[in-house]
């Protein structure tokens, strides 16, 4: 026998089977709204990322430009300092090429100052020789004259030769020469010296006291007057192949007042002043002088 379902109990069911879908319908909307929610900060914290790495990028980008610049700037001067050290490179080549010219021309130069040094020290040595032997013949005679110890020049007072004033010669002065001639004529003109004499020079000095050119004068016709004794065949001073040897060799100048002599308190000796000089010149002497001197100029200007 069948029961009919009372229609309140079937209201009821379906009452609650509504209420149920009506729950997990809200339920779902739930969690779709929460998840678009959830998503729409995701996207949003996304996006705040995004953005921020976007800034970055182009603070990154900034910066690299700016590196590049600032590298380009860097390979600019290289550039240049390579171009600069290029130039250096081919201006020290040529300052070697310069460098080594001059030390051979150097080399040669010194090679040269060797040579002429060699001849003026044997030129020295002759001339301290020389003037050993002139102190040895008139540093002790009764003659007055004095030799000159680096030059081997004679001074003698002029008075022992001249009156004051004069250019004529005493017979004390030609008793003087008489004797002092031969010996010295001995001592320059023996083989010992002969081939290196290339000069003998007579030189007349005077004081201060006058003109320069009385003086000059007057000093030029005493070492003319001396020169003539020397070489005149009337005095008979001298042999004839001294003579000859001698007019080879003897000159006479004047110097007027050009070179006084001092005392040692300054002042001008006026009576050792008038006097009369013979001296000498050796072969090359003042050539091979001149030549150091320019030499050593020139080695100077050839240093770097």
């Amino acid at each position: 026998m069948r029961h009919r379902r009372n229609r309140s109990e079937e209201t009821t069911y379906w009452l609650s089977y509504s209420d149920m879908m009506a729950g997990l319908l809200l339920t779902f909307v739930l969690i779709i709204a929460f998840t678009m929610l959830h998503a729409s900060i995701n996207y949003d914290e996304k996006e705040l990322a995004l953005a921020g790495k976007e800034e970055e990028l182009k603070v990154s980008a900034a910066a690299l430009d700016k590196e590049r610049e600032i590298v380009s700037n860097q390979q600019k001067q290289l550039n240049a300092q390579e171009e600069a050290l290029t130039e250096q490179g081919e201006k020290i080549a040529i300052q070697e090429e310069t460098l080594k010219e001059q030390h051979e021309l150097l080399n040669k130069l010194e090679a040269v100052m060797s040579e002429q040094q060699q001849k003026l020290d044997d030129l020295i040595g002759i001339r301290k020789e020389l003037v050993k032997d002139l102190s040895k013949e008139f540093g002790d005679s009764d003659l007055k004259v004095s030799v000159d110890e680096k030059t081997g020049a004679i001074t003698f007072d002029s008075s022992i030769l001249f009156d004051y004033g004069k250019a004529v010669i005493k017979p004390t002065g030609e008793e003087f020469l008489s004797e002092f001639l031969p010996r010295y004529a001995d001592i320059l003109l023996s083989s010992k010296y002969k081939d290196n004499i290339s000069e003998i020079i007579i030189e007349g000095h005077t004081d201060t006291e006058g003109t320069y050119m009385y003086n000059l004068q007057l000093s030029q016709k005493r070492a003319l007057a001396v020169a003539e004794y020397c070489l005149s065949d009337k005095s008979g001073v001298l042999t004839k192949s001294e003579l000859e040897g001698m007019r080879s060799l003897v000159s006479a100048t004047g110097r007027s007042y050009s070179n006084p002599i001092y005392t040692a308190s300054g002042t001008i000796d006026m009576e050792a002043s008038r006097r009369v000089e013979i001296l000498f010149r050796l072969k090359d002497e003042e050539m091979v002088r001149e030549m150091m001197e320019v030499l050593s100029e020139d080695s100077d200007t050839a240093e770097p």
